[in-house]
């Protein structure tokens, strides 16, 4: 069977990388709107209802108008923005999150796209909140290292321009960072983290670190055993790999490489640190497991065909 997909916003980085995996099955047949018609309405209606999935790859408001449009009740709606992430009336697309998530995203005609920083907390947070380990009113702090692509257009041209930015940027310093709410959301905590990014001088791969001291846990607890929280929350899935408790064969003499899983849609997941703190780490692709690659998998999650279709 072939599915009729839409990009809307098909020229900005998440809509460009959609395409490049969709441009690789057989079972889609992707509708391209002519470049002079991006922002017909009319055009933009009409391609997004005769579609099976449309992915919208746009700002939050354009994201919220292209919803409107739909009169489709087949067509269904993947949103890569932040505007319908804590909507319950939407699905959040991460299909990892619960046993109950994939029946969701395959019920759903409204799926939220994970933001990259989020999904990388969430996956790291959600099975310690889950197990009791953290109360759910913990206040944790993390931060996030992750490549200038995930700034989109502008940005890319600033870091590759001939005046060129080789340092890496704080940002988001207010601590209102867009994705505090799904952050919250669907680790189930009740507190929103102290959490700020970084932008380096690289264009992909992101990893989110979280501080956890056992005088936060309910229970005690050592790094193994926090590892092995993670393991068996996502004992079989294929996307995500959780590794040993070892910091040797985690690092390269102790240095943390960020871009290990780029061109990928994985996720590791790492325990650090010892019995007095810890660290954990979540490593993806921010254009992959972070973006588009996320929300090729949802896609292949709601449509019933293999997980992993066109994904590596």
């Amino acid at each position: 069977m072939t599915y009729k997909v839409f990009v809307d916003g098909q020229e900005g980085t998440t809509g460009l990388q959609i395409n490049e995996y969709l441009a690789k099955r057989a079972d889609i047949e992707v509708l391209k709107i002519d470049a002079d018609k991006r922002k017909d309405l009319a055009e933009r209606k009409r391609l997004i209802n005769a579609s099976d999935i449309t992915f919208l790859c746009l700002p939050d408001d354009a994201a919220k108008e292209s919803v409107s449009l739909v009169d489709n009740p087949k067509t269904c709606i993947i949103d890569a923005s932040t505007a319908h992430r804590v909507n319950p009336d939407w699905t959040f697309g991460l299909p990892e999150l619960a046993k109950e998530q994939r029946a969701k995203i395959r019920a759903s005609k409204r799926i939220a796209n994970p933001g990259c920083h989020a999904s990388a907390f969430i996956l790291g947070l959600k099975p310690l909140v889950a197990a009791g380990l953290l109360p759910a009113d913990t206040q944790i702090a993390a931060n996030s290292i992750t490549g200038y692509s995930g700034g989109g257009k502008k940005m890319i041209e600033h870091y590759q321009s001939p005046q060129r930015i080789d340092a890496p940027r704080p940002y988001a310093l207010n601590l209102t960072h867009k994705h505090l709410p799904e952050m919250c959301a669907y680790t189930g905590l009740t507190t929103a983290p102290i959490f700020q990014p970084i932008v380096g001088p690289f264009y992909k791969g992101l990893a989110v670190t979280a501080y956890l001291h056992p005088q936060q846990f309910t229970r005690q607890a050592t790094p193994a055993d926090v590892q092995k929280i993670l393991a068996d929350y996502y004992a079989g899935e294929e996307f995500i790999r959780v590794a040993p408790f070892d910091l040797e064969a985690n690092t390269d003499g102790g240095f943390f490489n960020v871009e290990a899983n780029n061109d990928t849609n994985r996720v590791d997941l790492f325990v650090f640190g010892n019995e007095e703190r810890m660290l954990i780490v979540s490593r993806l692709d921010n254009l992959g497991k972070g973006a588009s690659g996320a929300a090729v998998q949802a896609m292949n999650v709601h449509l019933g065909v293999e997980e992993n279709a066109g994904l590596v």
